[in-house]
């Protein structure tokens, strides 16, 4: 999906009483020294590995500022951006997003281990999501800290309502689901493993080193284990199954199933136990079945 399709959100605090909080339980779950192991091209590349807005705590933290001065620096052109924060301000959140957004090049978003709260806006941005199979999404309605009496904190719920809006807006948009749906995972505070993230369209793909390639050796172990389950139903003596699959797996070259042979040589296929091995069991199965 292409971030110029993506709807924009509102920038700036809506009153000058509201503060938005960094969530205790997203701080609880995030791990500080999760980092990218290495960048393809450190030079266009932003880290988002704080807590986004100002940390009073720290004097760190992601700020708007920060990310507009990196993107100027880069000019037009594609950018990576890791994402490890539990979140934090949701108007600086916002306020990233559109420059994400804005940006003229393809902007790639890595979540490497929690894109939590004001985060998770943030990684919406990109045109292409990757997320780890370990990584969590957390999204969730505005938390904010406010003081006042009954009509001041009424007031504070409908000023914040918009915004609630806007993040199940940028939501529907990334998974194409509807907005009331969105608002209730959002109601909900809703925590997203790196797997639902893909399945339910907030992020495209798994980070290249989650990434699984199917390769020829995945057939022969699937055919092996179907050999296995059926011998083994079959009543044959164990010895005389173990000897049957050893020959089986040594003559389709897989010295890695049996714990014997170096799987770098290529092993030669023999004939005569490679045919019995698996006519017997496909007899087997087919008695099975």
């Amino acid at each position: 999906m292409s971030k110029k399709t993506l709807p924009g959100a509102p920038e700036g605090r809506p009153c000058a009483g509201i503060s938005s909080q960094l969530q205790p339980r997203a701080l609880d779950r995030w791990h500080a020294n999760v980092r990218a192991a290495s960048d393809d091209d450190v030079e266009r590349t932003i880290s988002v590995y704080d807590v986004i807005g100002y940390d009073y705590w720290s004097g760190d933290g992601v700020t708007a500022k920060r990310i507009a001065g990196a993107l100027r620096g880069m000019g037009a052109g594609p950018v990576t951006v890791n994402v490890n924060s539990p979140g934090g301000d949701m108007f600086e959140g916002l306020a990233i997003y559109n420059l994400l957004r804005e940006h003229d090049g393809e902007v790639t978003v890595k979540v490497l281990g929690l894109a939590a709260s004001a985060a998770s806006i943030i990684a919406m941005a990109g045109d292409t999501v990757q997320i780890a199979r370990a990584g969590f999404l957390m999204i969730h309605n505005a938390w904010v800290m406010a003081i006042g009496n009954r009509n001041d904190l009424i007031e504070v719920a409908a000023t914040l309502q918009p915004f609630d809006d806007a993040m199940a807006s940028i939501y529907s948009a990334r998974t194409g689901q509807d907005i009331k749906a969105m608002a209730k995972l959002m109601d909900a505070e809703t925590w997203i493993g790196g797997k639902a993230a893909i399945d339910d369209g907030f992020a495209d793909d798994f980070l290249p080193s989650d990434q699984v390639k199917k390769g020829e050796g995945k057939a022969s172990a699937s055919a092996i284990r179907r050999i296995e389950a059926a011998l083994r139903s079959s009543g044959m003596p164990k010895s005389e199954a173990m000897r049957l699959l050893s020959d089986f797996k040594s003559s389709s070259g897989d010295p890695a199933g049996s714990g014997e042979g170096d799987p770098t040589e290529r092993v030669e296929p023999r004939p005569d136990s490679l045919s019995s091995a698996a006519a017997l069991a496909a007899s087997l199965i087919s008695i099975n079945a």
